[in-house]
């Protein structure tokens, strides 16, 4: 295990005090935050909004997760964490419930409505678009809204919708962006940053899950790619 020297000592110590929020989420966990994930939280306990671009499977929804813990730290603050596809918004819901209770959630996907009064709120995007254009009471203490798979915007189909959630939400809302294939992360954080405000852009380019790509030809798994060099 390598030793850190007092002069990183010391930058870790001050981090932390900048950020008591974020250092208390950090010992909850089983793991220890990567550096995209701290700067994300970072940002978010600074009262910014963060768009965190980075590979499947590098750990972009503990950044969602830090979002829900700081908006329950507040008494009356609600999040909803909007998701493209219903499977992922029961799946979400789950989660929410083993960590907070059904008491403290919802699940909101058209044709499911659990407990819309929770002070954390799964749904698909288009019902948080609906609820927007119809002034809906749920909106009230708003704090945080997690867009995951927001790279939907560019779908020629359902994009607009993602467009205009990202449009109408009250400015004090702040948003909380995941993707892990937009290519334009930083012109697209500028646009975030027109519509929403102060906005940071986080990305990660490290895959922590390889990718691997094969051929299943005559019984036999074979690379579809010739990685040796020969």
């Amino acid at each position: 295990m390598s030793t850190l020297s007092p002069a990183e000592r010391y930058a870790a110590s001050r981090s932390n005090r900048q950020t008591p929020l974020v250092q208390a989420f950090r010992e909850l966990q089983r793991f220890d935050l990567d550096p995209f994930q701290r700067a994300a939280c970072a940002s978010l306990e600074a009262g910014r909004s963060v768009l965190v671009a980075a590979p499947t499977g590098a750990g972009k929804t503990i950044v969602a997760e830090f979002a829900v813990y700081q908006a329950m730290q507040d008494p009356s603050a609600k999040v909803f964490y909007t998701a493209p596809m219903k499977a992922l918004s029961n799946q979400k819901f789950q989660e929410f419930v083993a960590d907070y209770g059904p008491e403290n959630v919802g699940l909101l996907t058209g044709d499911t409505n659990i407990n819309s009064g929770a002070r954390i709120v799964v749904m698909t995007t288009e019902v948080l678009r609906n609820m927007l254009y119809a002034d809906s009471d749920l909106l009230a203490d708003l704090a945080f809204v997690v867009m995951d798979e927001v790279h939907y915007l560019a779908d020629r189909f359902r994009g607009a919708v993602w467009e205009e959630v990202i449009i109408h939400l009250p400015s004090e809302v702040r948003l909380v962006a995941l993707s892990a294939t937009v290519s334009n992360a930083e012109e697209f954080g500028d646009w975030l940053q027109a519509v929403r405000g102060d906005t940071d852009v986080i990305v990660s380019e490290e895959r922590p899950v390889p990718l691997e790509q094969h051929v299943l030809a005559r019984g036999k798994m074979l690379d579809l790619f010739d990685s040796s060099g020969v």
